[in-house]
């Protein structure tokens, strides 16, 4: 059975949507806020005549996964300037050393206002990509999908989910609000309840007894229907008992390759429809080992909160 078929999250669609505009439009406010002030660039103001026009090009200076121009595009209208993609070149493509991504024209006052904040988008974003289609590349030929956390830059979220997508990978959950994800945290309260009422101590009794038949089984009855419920464990103990449970995905926390491989063969046997997603100690040298197991999703922090900015640069030239 193809389990990639049946993914029941939603599959956020790739295109820069309406939320990821509106993250953008917040973004560059602030962006724009703390870098000019009320003021401006005082530096251009005393060098660079008000009547001064420029030519730019963004050059890519390593290889890499764009990400980041319907920002650019979009900053560039704030500053007056006329944006023009280079042949091709769209979210997503691939970059080659020296290839010009996209050429900037209009007042060079506006022009240096505008350089850095757009280099930042773009540097950022093409570096989620960039990081994303490395692990993706990774383990191509098996049937694992690569996601992203929530360890994302506080309000970048939705941009870098974004770009995670631009590189091949998929959307986790995209906060605590729209799928139920039950972690060990949950399950440690459940099995060593604090503050219950004399009268709930059976409920007590009963949680920490079976802490994740108790989460699963309070998530199933409380949240609207279709809604995506996870769980995490530690142990094949843990697990063998989520599997009775019956959840839409089971988080498989450090298992071992051993243990990974035989969660995989116990969900075949007895739980098919059940996703399997393998978690910590991922990078990309046992991303592909992971994958081999025949898991059918690997989640990634890595993927936000340790990508390196691709170099992108903006070489002006005299209009």
């Amino acid at each position: 059975m193809n389990h990639q078929e049946r993914d029941p999250f939603p599959g956020y669609e790739s295109s820069f949507g309406p939320a990821e505009q509106t993250n953008a439009q917040a973004l560059m406010a602030m962006a724009l806020e703390e870098d000019l002030g009320t003021t401006g660039d005082l530096t251009a103001l005393v060098t660079i005549p008000p009547e001064a026009l420029g030519r730019a090009n963004f050059v890519a200076r390593a290889q890499g996964v764009l990400c980041g121009l319907p920002v650019a595009e979009r900053l560039a209208e704030r500053f007056q300037l006329n944006f023009k993609r280079g042949p091709g070149v769209r979210d997503g493509k691939q970059l080659s050393r020296g290839l010009v991504i996209a050429t900037v024209v209009g007042p060079m006052r506006n022009l240096l206002a505008y350089e850095r904040t757009a280099l930042n988008f773009l540097q950022h974003l093409s570096g989620v990509s960039t990081q994303t289609h490395r692990f993706v590349e990774t383990v191509q030929g098996t049937d694992a999908k690569i996601l992203d956390t929530r360890k994302t830059t506080p309000g970048w979220r939705m941009l870098e989910k974004y770009a995670v997508r631009c590189g091949g990978g998929h959307n986790h959950r995209i906060g605590l609000y729209d799928a139920v994800l039950i972690k060990d945290n949950h399950l440690a309260w459940l099995m060593h309840p604090q503050g219950l009422k004399a009268a709930d101590a059976q409920v007590a009794r009963s949680s920490a007894a079976d802490p994740v038949g108790t989460a699963v089984a309070a998530a199933r009855s409380s949240v609207p229907a279709g809604t995506i419920v996870e769980v995490e464990v530690d142990s094949l103990a843990q697990f063998e008992r989520s599997l009775e449970c019956a959840p839409d995905i089971v988080l498989l926390d450090n298992f071992t390759l051993a243990d990974l491989g035989e969660a995989v063969r116990l969900r075949n046997l007895q739980q098919p429809r059940i996703l399997l997603e393998a978690s910590g100690g991922v990078n990309l040298t046992t991303v592909r080992n992971i994958a081999e197991t025949g898991v059918d999703r690997i989640s990634v922090g890595a993927l936000t909160h340790s990508a390196p900015a691709l170099d992108i640069a903006l070489d002006y030239h005299s209009e």
